[in-house]
């Protein structure tokens, strides 16, 4: 949805920022929407799959945490066009706690991970109320986009050994840069995923002059396609995600034992400090290039609501994507 800046309303209204601007929809910016909405939902199926495994968690439950998260944060969330989500700079975090709470056990797992979501959305929400999102001032714009950037250059290294196909054990950018090209000298690449990436991000690049025509839609559908044709999981030795269990995500309480929850706790603390820095950079360098307000207060209820959401729903702590 395009941000425009909502009119402020008395009461209950000014809680749910997402009904405000709902009120005010129009019928036109609906076909706009939809086409963004398809887009988004192929990048998030895979980016949110990688991410609930590099965070210690089966791979559908990344997208349990997606779903449930969007909901949330548009009904709460103050930004038009912010999308949340699992998010690179959460996973070291998450990791950290649910591998050694979880023994290895996925059922585990994804119960860990989930009360790390409720005390992110618990600590994100008590500190809106208390109204500590002035903090955000003090983040100036060369900040913020430098911030920004080390996002894209962390990702951007995080998904090159992907891209190549294959897998390297993170330890920080210069050093995974090494280990990528060591590992590329080494023989470990898989020239048929390079293809099918670089393809891929190929025709991205050619449409990107086109913003009529959905490029990153016709460039997943068409790299499924390609690598289904022709069998390339089992002929080239492609990674594909296989077959995921079906159905909704449903409710779940994640009940943890009481010699686990300080290191949920602590672990919550340091995903919330990450979550709402990655969240508020975005969102108000975003609301400065559409030339609207976003009330960082209630960012951090609307960066709550997602996380409460997502711990509800089998999920996992999320950040904006």
């Amino acid at each position: 949805m395009i941000d425009r800046p909502a009119p402020t309303s008395p009461g209950w209204q000014r809680w749910l920022p997402g009904l405000q601007a709902l009120r005010g929809y129009r019928a036109e910016w609906l076909r706009h929407d939809a086409a963004a909405g398809l887009v988004l939902t192929t990048m998030l199926v895979p980016v949110g799959i990688a991410y609930a495994e590099a965070s210690g968690v089966p791979g559908i439950y990344g997208l349990y945490a997606t779903m449930a998260a969007l909901l949330a944060y548009a009904v709460f969330g103050p930004s038009r066009i912010l999308v949340l989500g699992p998010d690179s700079s959460l996973a070291a975090l998450i990791l950290a706690v649910v591998l050694p709470l979880s023994g290895g056990d996925p059922k585990r797992a994804v119960t860990v991970a989930a009360a790390m979501a409720l005390a992110v959305g618990l600590i994100c929400i008590a500190a809106g109320l208390a109204k500590l999102g002035f903090v955000t001032e003090l983040l100036s714009k060369p900040i913020r986009y430098g911030y920004m950037n080390g996002i894209a250059l962390t990702v951007l290294i995080s998904q090159t050994p992907k891209l190549f196909g294959f897998s390297i054990e993170s330890v920080g950018p210069v050093a995974d840069v090494q280990t990528i090209v060591e590992s590329i000298l080494g023989g470990e690449a898989n020239w048929t995923a390079l293809a099918v990436g670089a393809g891929t991000l190929a025709l991205i690049f050619l449409l990107k002059p086109f913003p009529r025509i959905p490029g990153i839609l016709l460039a997943v559908l068409g790299a499924t396609l390609v690598v289904g044709v022709f069998d390339l999981g089992q002929t080239a030795g492609v990674k594909v995600l296989g077959e995921l269990p079906r159905g909704l995500p449903a409710f779940a309480l994640p009940w943890i034992s009481a010699a686990d929850l300080g290191a949920v706790v602590i672990g919550g603390c340091a995903v919330a400090m990450v979550s709402f820095a990655d969240t508020s950079v975005l969102s108000r360098t975003y609301a400065a290039r559409m030339r609207s307000y976003v009330d960082p207060n209630q960012e951090m209820i609307g960066l709550g609501a997602a996380n409460l959401a997502a711990g509800f729903f089998q999920g996992f702590p999320i950040s904006s994507s």
